[in-house]
């Protein structure tokens, strides 16, 4: 037995060609023959890289074997997780590690500049042209979802796309998206006439966090309307960790036969679009767009048709979603960098690199607000749109890899140790930075109102803001969604009261009427408007749900609650005057923990007291008149 061991621990390392290596190792060195050729490899890597620490407390054979090949399981994981294997990072940590300790700044020799893009305004002839031509475009599009993230940060225990957006009819995020998806699938198919692709894919980037609840969500709810065969979940590995600036690969300190690992950024979404085959399949089958978006901004979808008609009418290779931005407000800036070599790039710029960037190339002012009162710069809010074609030529050349950063906290000045372990890090947003100048890399920039509610603050961060600046937690989230549904009637021609103001968790918020439309209601302003005629008006106390695809308002004075629920095929029309006690909103404490989480953390929920409810389950034609 013994010289079997001994033969075969020769055979391995005969083969790999490791005995030097493993010299440095040798408890590893003792424990060769307990692993296949593969993880024997995986062995000689991680000695290549100087990462021999991590076998200095491993014991004899015999002891604990099981432990040391779940190492070597995960350290494939690892391997095979990361675009060029565990080297490819380790090199690369290595550099950025030096250039951080160096103080290196990654913009020298770059020149900022305003780049090109289009500032759309709602509901204006140009506007309704984009929506009409990104609509069209809808049937060749596929979205992908990043949503590797829990509501912890929120105040909410569960995964946060199963949020609800709104408490008046509890949709939460992941059903509204899917079903905004399918809204636009059945528009676009209807105006293609049959022509090219009839349905929409939707990939979701998961995490180990919210993979199994995400799966669990989307059963659970028949997944909200969609053939499952249309949704594809791809899970995001986390990368290592990393001890000091030679990149040594940190120890579990929990688990000896563990490498610690951390989440490496949503930029990992396109390696595993790349990695998983779906560009290929996607473009093989006649698609041209690909949109990303993230888990909680309830108003994308009211800014996806006119961004991506920007897209095809411009034919951006690349379409970045911005809001204005204020000089100097918390937000990245779309920028493009000019290099004194010539190379050019249009990215994101975090504001606080923007200001001192212009002040260092000849703006004395830095980031400041020019005629329109908004900065030049418009304020990134991580949403794209890429044409499918060079996206994937682009990854083809990198194998997915995503421009990294790292980002360590020192314990001193000196800059030699680390008050903890970091690790290298990537944002979806950094994909322009490859790219070449030939590559078409524009912007769409919508009113905040429309585009820009996302929902990521607790409601003791939110309540710290200062007055004037986006809560961005769930009740500002909520309360966006009625104020961009009144306006947008508003424009339709419905006479909307104005809002009240009112405090919830410490948050002073203007409360609109309730007013709320399934996506197959009013995908675009020009649907919108078509199901609202004559004299119609909506008072601040008032409550409105539409659920269905073919519900007219003609002349509604509506002063209460109204739910309108109708199959499809049901044709409903709306009139006259609706008069009830409606719905009212009470304050909650969000400190009151018999409230469910998903209501506290808004400070608010909804009391129904009276309302007029119809549902119409077959199709024909009907008329509500009080």
């Amino acid at each position: 037995m013994a010289s079997s061991t001994v033969g075969s621990t020769g055979d391995a390392l005969s083969k790999l060609q490791i005995d030097d290596l493993a010299s440095a190792a040798p408890n590893l060195r003792k424990n060769l023959a307990l692993f296949s050729p593969q993880q024997v490899e995986l062995a000689k890597v991680l000695l290549e890289m100087n990462q021999s620490h991590l076998f200095e407390h491993w014991p004899e054979p015999g002891v604990e074997d099981d432990e040391k090949r779940a190492f070597f399981d995960q350290v494939a994981r690892l391997n095979a997780s990361y675009p060029g294997g565990l080297a490819s990072y380790i090199k690369t940590a290595r550099e950025l590690l030096a250039d951080s300790k160096a103080g290196k700044n990654p913009y020298e020799g770059f020149t900022p500049s305003v780049p090109s893009g289009e500032i759309l305004t709602f509901a204006d002839d140009n506007f309704i042209r984009y929506e009409e031509a990104g609509v069209r475009e809808a049937r060749k599009a596929a979205f992908v979802l990043v949503a590797g993230g829990l509501g912890e940060r929120l105040g909410y225990n569960g995964i946060k796309v199963a949020l609800p957006l709104e408490s008046t009819t509890g949709t939460c995020f992941l059903q509204h998206y899917i079903e905004s998806i399918l809204a636009l699938q059945e528009t676009s198919r209807r105006l293609a006439q049959g022509e090219g692709p009839t349905e929409i894919p939707l990939a979701i980037m998961t995490s180990d966090d919210t993979h199994s609840r995400t799966l669990e969500l989307l059963e659970k709810n028949a997944y909200f309307g969609m053939k499952p065969s249309q949704v594809k979940l791809l899970k995001q590995e986390k990368v290592a960790c990393l001890d000091d600036n030679d990149a040594r690969l940190a120890v579990d300190p929990n688990n000896k036969y563990r490498i610690q690992t951390k989440p490496h950024g949503h930029g990992d979404v396109h390696s595993l679009l790349y990695s998983s085959g779906l560009l290929k399949e996607w473009l093989g089958a006649g698609r041209k767009w690909v949109l990303f978006f993230q888990d909680t901004n309830g108003l994308l979808f009211k800014a996806i048709p006119a961004s991506l008609g920007v897209s095809a009418t411009n034919g951006y290779h690349v379409n970045s979603l911005a809001v204005p931005r204020k000089a100097k407000e918390a937000i990245g800036g779309i920028t493009k960098l000019t290099h004194k070599d010539g190379r050019t790039m249009v990215i994101n710029v975090e504001y606080n690199q923007l200001d001192p960037l212009l002040r260092a190339t000849g703006n004395p002012d830095g980031d400041v607000n020019c005629e329109t009162g908004y900065s030049p710069f418009p304020g990134n809010i991580n949403q794209l749109i890429l044409e499918v074609g060079p996206y994937l030529e682009e990854l083809s050349k990198t194998g997915g890899a995503i421009k990294e950063f790292v980002n360590p906290k020192y314990k001193d000045s000196t800059k030699t140790a680390f008050k903890s372990s970091t690790r290298l890090e990537c944002m979806m947003q950094d994909y322009p930075k490859t790219l070449p100048p030939s590559a078409r890399v524009g912007f769409t920039v919508m009113d905040p109102w429309l585009a820009y509610a996302p929902v990521k603050n607790n409601p003791e961060d939110a309540a710290k803001v200062p007055k004037g600046n986006p809560y961005h937690s769930a009740t500002s989230g909520e309360m966006a969604i009625y104020r961009a549904n009144s306006l947008i009637l508003r424009k339709a021609g419905v006479k909307v009261d104005d809002p009240v103001q009112a405090v919830f968790n410490g948050q002073e918020v203007d409360v609109w009427p309730c007013i709320v439309w399934k996506p197959k209601w009013g995908l675009t302003f020009s649907e919108v408007k078509s199901k609202v005629s004559g004299n119609c008006s909506i008072t601040g106390k008032s409550t409105i749900a539409l659920k269905g695809q073919s519900i007219y308002l003609e002349d509604l004075a509506l002063d209460g609650a109204l739910i309108i629920d109708a199959v499809d095929g049901a044709e409903v029309k709306v009139g006259g005057s609706v008069q009830n006690a409606g719905w009212t909103i009470e304050s909650v404490d969000f400190k009151d923990t018999s409230v469910p989480e998903e209501v506290r953390i808004r400070g608010f929920r909804i009391n129904k007291v009276e309302q007029l409810e119809k549902a119409y389950k077959e199709p024909g034609k009907y008329s509500v008149k009080p």
